[in-house]
């Protein structure tokens, strides 16, 4: 019997390593040559570049003071991508 080894990763905002089901997956798309977009991905299935944060408003607003999400995608992040992901961790948050 072996056991079934666990996915991690890091979290952007805390920086502790977790369970893969744990964290949310914020997700960049290309959805066309030149729009980039930044969503929340429930699911964990979705194509483009992933980086994971803990389901706390406090891991959100660490990675957005440290820089994280500009680090994880390599570009410059608006501030109203940061307004929609508060808004969409919120709404996790009082589920």
């Amino acid at each position: 019997m072996t056991n079934k080894k666990i996915p991690m990763r890091q979290c952007i905002g805390c920086g502790e390593m977790k369970a893969k089901k744990d964290l949310i997956r914020v997700l960049k798309t290309s959805s066309s040559e030149t729009s980039e977009e930044i969503v929340l991905d429930a699911t964990g299935r979705k194509n483009g570049r992933g980086a994971y944060l803990c389901p706390s408003m406090e891991c959100l607003q660490k990675a957005i003071k440290g820089k994280g999400l500009e680090r994880s995608f390599k570009m410059p992040i608006p501030k109203e991508v940061y307004e929609m992901l508060t808004k969409e961790m919120e709404e996790l948050e009082t589920r």
